[in-house]
């Protein structure tokens, strides 16, 4: 006699994992640039239903509501030692903490987050991804045998309602691409540029500041060549981006 339940034919069970987040350390008013929430725990999203009372005679008093829109909200602990050289965060907690500083009003205090379904084994599921804008409230405590480790639990508050997004998350195998040097300096529109750093395979594009290189070439992993899109000269931070998610701006200023 069996004592589970039978899975259909073909197929074979994954280990789920908890879901994965990205903070866009870009928003608001800069470029996109999304990474990963590092050493987080027990995320847990609660989309609440926002309906309306279409109640009749019919219903015999008994409640009927329809669902007209939706509220959200997210619960989630990160542990986040911070740096001896600057005293801050890892980047993506920073961003948070940032938009709970006193001076943060406004879109300064609101967070634009995705979370998504990333299994520890099998496909991830491309439909279980959301995307959403939050404010944020942050409680401290000290964790670890000797205290020695910062645990921030996050409250994330929904700011409208979510949207449904392809899930990013491609893969344990896949990384997050990091760009460290572009090379010459100040080149201007039409140049050349040659971008180096890790994780490039399967990019899909290259950014100076908000613009698109519409020519770009990824030689290896660790570089690819551009050429640098039409533009005025001065400050245009290079992104990459790859299946594994988009990199860190790097500064970069172009040439007249």
């Amino acid at each position: 006699m069996t004592t589970s339940p039978s899975v259909p034919a073909g197929t074979t069970l994954g280990k789920s994992y908890e879901y994965g987040m990205r903070i866009d350390l870009g928003y608001p008013g800069g470029a996109e640039n999304f990474v990963d929430v590092r050493r987080m725990s027990e995320l847990q999203p609660t989309p609440t239903p926002v309906t309306q009372d279409v109640q009749t005679y019919d219903d015999f008093g008994a409640p009927n509501s329809d669902k007209t829109s939706e509220s959200f909200g997210i619960t989630l602990t990160v542990l986040g030692n911070r740096s001896s050289v600057t005293g801050k965060y890892l980047p993506e907690l920073q961003k948070f903490h940032d938009a709970t500083r006193p001076s943060a009003k406004g879109e300064d205090a609101v967070v634009r987050v995705q979370y998504f379904h990333k299994p520890e084994t099998g496909t991830p599921d491309p439909d279980d991804a959301f995307e959403g804008l939050a404010t944020v409230s942050i409680g401290r405590q000290n964790a670890g045998a000797d205290g020695a480790v910062e645990r921030s639990n996050i409250t994330l508050t929904g700011k409208g309602q979510r949207k449904e997004i392809a899930n990013p998350f491609a893969g344990w195998g896949v990384t997050t691409p990091q760009v460290t040097g572009v090379s010459p300096a100040a080149a201007a529109a039409g140049e050349l540029v040659t971008i180096t750093g890790s994780g490039f395979l399967g990019a899909t594009a290259v950014k100076f500041g908000a613009v698109s290189a519409g020519d770009f070439e990824v030689i290896g992993g660790s570089t690819i060549v551009a050429i640098v899109p039409a533009g005025a000269a001065g400050p245009a931070a290079v992104t990459v981006t790859t299946p594994g998610g988009v990199s860190l701006a790097f500064a970069y200023t172009r040439g007249a």
